[in-house]
């Protein structure tokens, strides 16, 4: 039986694994000047994985263990082709609002697969985030504008974005059904070792396409950016993830990491000074009360009852 401690603990740590995420943004931004997206996410997952290997040696690999992977491959690779490539092809505000539609995918995902709908806080919370991530997201005087570029300026970028937010919700839900499965040291570095190679394999295609030629320029804010997102964005984040998500409801989680945008926004504006709108400032404080609002709803309702 999970306790309130445990759950308040797990949600902590998303929170945790949230902001390391949203400081990958600044980083890999400046870091993708030296580097093709490509290579950049081969090198930075082949160095987790090495990393994870050296603690594996008493693990035993099964054909159940590796059955895992079948459940991460694409999503994975999916997600992580996208947060780097969009950096250099299709930068606008409304990838961000398309990103982060994986809150609501997975809240209908963990419907349809789990069998388990989210509670009505969890509804009210989701639509909440989405509305404070549309003004994070405007960065203009006007949200009227950010819709109408979102409904008339819609492109292969944005589609791209659209899928990715997809196969990241489907990450979500099946994290959550398959931890409990398979041995936690075994499923992470499957995780892992999975994106390493396959994104191996997609720097070979692009290279060899040419619809991405290999670039590998070292400088020190590549290797600061490799040590970073090797180590924190990559290996201790997804050990987090993977070890403490399953305490945390799927639509609950996806919440959480819609905080992502305003790390990244706060992580931009004191390294790259980037200037946060009035806008901005108001959806992150939306997303805090959707995130109160999924977390306290049913308790106060139920306080209200008695």
């Amino acid at each position: 039986m999970l306790t309130s401690n445990s759950k308040y603990k797990s949600e902590a740590i998303l929170i945790l694994v949230t902001l390391l995420w949203g400081g990958t943004f600044v980083i890999v931004k400046e870091a993708l000047n030296d580097v093709s997206s490509m290579a950049f996410i081969a090198i930075r997952f082949l160095i987790a994985a090495a990393i994870l290997l050296s603690f594996m040696h008493n693990k035993k690999f099964t054909k159940q263990n590796l059955r895992a992977v079948y459940f991460y491959r694409d999503f994975i690779i999916y997600w992580f082709c996208y947060s780097n490539s969009w950096f250099k092809i299709y930068i606008s505000n409304k990838v961000c609002i398309l990103n982060r539609n994986s809150c609501n995918n997975c809240s209908t995902a963990s419907s349809i697969i789990e069998k388990r709908p989210p509670t009505k806080g969890v509804i009210i919370g989701t639509m909440i985030v989405m509305i404070g991530i549309s003004f994070l997201s405007s960065g203009g005087s006007s949200i009227n504008n950010l819709f109408v570029d979102l409904g008339t300026n819609f492109n292969l970028g944005d589609l791209l974005t659209l899928i990715c937010a997809f196969f990241f919700a489907l990450y979500i839900i099946y994290l959550d059904v398959e931890t409990s499965r398979y041995d936690f040291g075994i499923l992470l570095f499957l995780q892992i070792i999975t994106t390493a190679v396959l994104s191996l394999l997609f720097l070979i295609f692009f290279s060899n396409t040419n619809l991405e030629p290999l670039k590998i320029n070292l400088t020190t804010n590549l290797v600061w950016a490799i040590i970073y997102t090797s180590i924190f964005a990559t290996l201790i984040t997804t050990a987090l993830q993977t070890k403490f998500q399953k305490n945390v409801t799927p639509a609950k989680a996806g919440i959480i990491f819609s905080f992502e945008p305003i790390f990244a926004a706060v992580f931009a504006f004191f390294i790259l000074g980037e200037k946060i709108t009035n806008f901005g400032y108001l959806g992150a404080g939306l997303i805090l009360v959707g995130l109160l609002i999924s977390e306290l709803y049913e308790n106060l309702l139920l306080k209200n009852e008695r």
